[in-house]
């Protein structure tokens, strides 16, 4: 997945967007001001932080060792960082699309059912 696909899927979820806490080259994807996927789209290789469950976080990385490791500077038990070129695109989306349901799933009853994702 290129970097470019990469955002436009990111930002294909209801009420996401891009922004720039920490500097112009890393983007954060947040769903109703909260973080699902964290990258540097110009890194190489591409990487990308997703949330995860902590015992799907586990079975990932024994399963792809080399491509999906514990959190660079994150909660290592419910983030992974995942390298991009490292796992089948397929994959890749839904593992992002685990991360920002995992968010919205946080998020209050009322906030949810307005993003259609109960």
């Amino acid at each position: 997945m290129t970097p470019e696909r990469l955002r436009a899927f990111c930002l294909e979820f209801n009420a996401s967007v891009e922004e720039f806490p920490f500097g112009p080259e890393t983007s954060v994807f947040k769903v109703l001001g909260k973080l699902f996927a964290l990258t540097a789209l110009d890194a190489r290789p591409l990487t990308v932080n997703l949330k995860c469950d902590p015992d799907e976080a586990v079975r990932l990385r024994e399963e792809h060792p080399a491509a999906i490791v514990p959190g660079w500077h994150m909660n290592k038990r419910h983030w992974n960082t995942v390298t991009v070129s490292g796992i089948p695109d397929k994959l890749l989306r839904e593992l992002i699309e685990d991360s920002y349901d995992l968010v919205v799933a946080g998020l209050p009853k009322a906030e949810r059912l307005k993003l259609d994702r109960p």
